[in-house]
Parts: structure tokens; sequence; C-alpha cells
């Protein structure tokens, strides 16, 4: 029984420390694939590619906010994204 209990406990600070390491990485719109914007809750396939689309035509995201100058996304998808996302320079 202490075993079991012991188990439990050990795979539940596991899962915690898990779910705060992933929750930690932040999606760089600047420089995610499409399959990686869509792993965000409300981006699917189309949205994806417009950011992608976005990016390529317009130039890099200066700010999340920015993603409202995009086909399809407005300020209230923003705002529920926001904590999930983030914008850097791509790399020289």
């Amino acid at each position: 029984m202490k075993f079991n209990k012991l188990l439990g406990v050990g795979l539940l600070g596991v899962m915690l420390l898990t779910g705060t390491a992933f929750a930690m990485d932040k999606i760089n719109i600047n420089t995610a694939t499409s399959s990686e914007l869509q792993t965000l809750n409300g981006v699917g396939e189309a949205t994806a590619d417009a950011i992608i689309l976005y990016r390529e035509e317009k130039g890099l995201f200066t700010s999340v906010e920015g993603l409202v100058n995009v086909k399809g996304i407005g300020t209230k998808k923003v705002e529920k994204l926001a904590d999930s996302l983030t914008v850097s320079d791509i790399e020289k």
C-alpha cells in the first residue's frame, strides 16, 4: 500500500514538472512551422498557414499583437493565445 501511494505521488510530481516545462515553452510566431502553430488551442491548418503567409509577405512580427493583421485572426483570439506566444528576430 505504501509503495502504491509513493509511486502515485512520484508520478504526479513528474507530470506536474513536465507540464510546467511545457507551459514555459512559448511558440515564436516568427519562426514556427505550420505544425507548431497548430499545437495552439484554436489554431488550425488554415490559420497557421495564414500566419506564415503573412510573415513571408509582410516581414517578421514585432509583437504578438501584430497577429490581428493576419486574415481570420481577431483581437479576442490574440488575447487568448498571447501567453503561449513570443516574437524574436531570426538570427542572422
